[in-house]
């Protein structure tokens, strides 16, 4: 990035990193509130599909545009040459998530919608693998463990519109279950297999220091 130089010849953006970032933060809260444009946010006592999503693109873009301004105020990083792999892997994992959690129609092909219960874990295992200190059996821990709370949270506190489960599974329920009972007993089910993944990866790092050792 060009820096901007005043009259004495000095620098205004003393911290390059800080800028480029604050401006791609604004940026990415621009998009989100623009996709949202169509949705309802209703209000706290009756929340809409909206809400939390529409707070946190603005708290976001006021993060990013605190960040900008920083730029201008003290001194930081500048832009250096860096990997794509990182940033690849993390845009790549938004996307998924975006085109698998409903149905999703490019032209004459339908990407048939996966719910929460697979786009979540699925793009958290992606994401994670953006950092090369990333060990697959964490992120799949961290997976299953943090899915069922969004579950939970959204579909069953919160009761906003989000489809959980693939649109294919719904009319497969037992008779007599609700969405909201398949919900709680699969989040269970994910957070038991959560503590089985942890305890076996934990059991096998020390094995491998013992032989090691």
């Amino acid at each position: 990035m060009n820096e901007i130089k005043n009259a004495t010849g000095r620098s205004t953006i003393r911290a390059p990193q800080n800028l480029a970032g604050g401006l791609a933060l604004v940026a990415v809260a621009a998009l989100a509130l623009w996709q949202l444009r169509d949705l309802t946010a209703g209000s706290l006592s009756e929340m809409g599909s909206a809400l939390m999503p529409r707070a946190l693109a603005v708290g976001l873009g006021l993060m990013g545009l605190a960040l900008a301004v920083s730029a201008f105020l003290r001194p930081g990083l500048i832009i250096e040459r860096t990997e794509l792999h990182g940033p690849v892997l993390v845009l790549l994992a938004i996307v998924f998530f975006a085109v698998t959690i409903r149905p999703f129609a490019i032209g004459p092909v339908t990407i048939p919608g996966l719910g929460l219960i697979i786009s979540a874990p699925v793009a958290i295992v992606i994401a994670g693998l953006a950092t090369p200190e990333a060990r697959f059996r964490e992120l799949v821990a961290l997976a299953l463990g943090l899915t069922p709370f969004c579950m939970l949270m959204f579909g069953d506190l919160l009761n906003l519109p989000i489809p959980i489960f693939p649109a294919s599974l719904i009319g497969s329920f037992p008779d007599g279950w609700s969405q909201k009972a398949v919900l709680r007993i699969t989040s269970a089910v994910m957070l038991a297999a959560t503590v089985v993944v942890f305890v076996t990866d934990r059991q096998k790092s020390i094995s491998d220091q013992g032989s090691e050792g």
